[in-house]
């Protein structure tokens, strides 16, 4: 098992992102486009519109990929932590799009994390999706949540791709055991249903709490998404939104999500309180549906009352 350096408290970013940063290359039947992308950065350049001081630790390489990748993250007001940068070549993720918006994703990718971790800790501590699961870099992930989690938010989005994820019993196992270290899980309904065939939702989030999570967000597209603690749980209704295409999506419902625990105040984990985070978490993902890649909202555009259009899938 890998053994990371030892993180301490001290000033630094307010969340620090862990996990892949890639380019989408999207295929459709306008053309080919490229995006800079892959879950974790899109949450943390998704958190940098927001407005929020965030910092990312990945690995790309030295080549254009990678340019694009730190300019992009750049103009959100994002960094890479030390250590994000090894020789070689940047991460790729082909998309092809169907008539619906929806992507089916093909991948080019080594995952290897560096062995500088984050010299201070933040206040959340997010992670998720390929990083979480694809050796040899999901073992310093675990490092870091097993080391942080007692000191400060801990916050995992699985994000699951099959095609990356060898047996399902492996991946299962993986994800199960992230779960102690984290306070806070967020899935979509197929991450569920992949995880947990022929699970109810709300089985699946009682099952995810008893493992130790705090709070439990489920997506379900044009259903609206639940979240759980232990002690309630809330429904929150779809916002609608004219889709262009679904990429970044759940990034952007992550984004707002942490943005939310964030602002939150005195009330915890309320009732309230989480139907106010699921809320917010909804409208940025619709907003971001509503437009080309993950292009996720600024805080005007979360915080302004514009009106939508169709159910917005997160």
């Amino acid at each position: 098992m890998s053994t990371a350096p030892h993180l301490h408290g001290g000033s630094g970013p307010d969340v620090i992102v862990v996990g892949e940063a890639l380019v989408d290359i999207v295929a459709s039947a306008h053309g080919t486009a490229e995006h800079p992308g892959g879950s974790p950065a899109n949450v943390a350049y998704g958190l940098g519109r927001l407005g929020v001081d965030t910092a990312l630790l990945t690995s790309i390489g030295v080549d254009r990929h990678a340019t694009a990748i730190e300019e992009h993250l750049r103009s959100a007001g994002v960094g890479l932590l030390p250590g994000s940068r090894r020789p070689g070549t940047s991460a790729t993720a082909t998309a092809v799009l169907a008539a619906d918006g929806s992507a089916r994703y093909n991948f080019d990718i080594h995952w290897d994390l560096p062995r500088t971790a984050p010299a201070t800790l933040p206040k959340i501590l997010h992670t998720g999706s390929i990083a979480s699961f694809l050796a040899p870099g999901a073992a310093a992930v675990r490092d870091l949540l097993e080391q942080s989690h007692r000191r400060c938010v801990v916050t995992y989005d699985p994000n699951i791709r099959p095609a990356l994820l060898g047996s399902h019993v492996q991946a299962k196992t993986t994800f199960e055991e992230l779960i102690p270290f984290t306070e806070v899980v967020k899935l979509s309904d197929e991450d569920a249903h992949w995880l947990y065939p022929r699970r109810p939702l709300e089985e699946v989030s009682r099952h995810l709490l008893a493992l130790g999570a705090g709070l439990v967000a489920i997506t379900k597209g044009s259903d609206g998404s639940m979240l759980a603690t232990r002690d309630a749980q809330v429904l929150v209704p779809p916002v609608t939104a004219a889709v262009a295409d679904t990429i970044g999506a759940g990034d952007s419902y992550m984004s707002a999500l942490i943005y939310g625990l964030l602002m939150r105040g005195a009330d915890g984990l309320a009732p309230s309180v989480l139907e106010a985070l699921g809320r917010m978490a909804s409208k940025a993902a619709a907003i971001t549906v509503g437009r080309p890649g993950a292009q996720p909202p600024t805080l005007d555009e979360l915080q302004s009352d514009a009106p939508q259009h169709q159910p917005a899938n997160q």
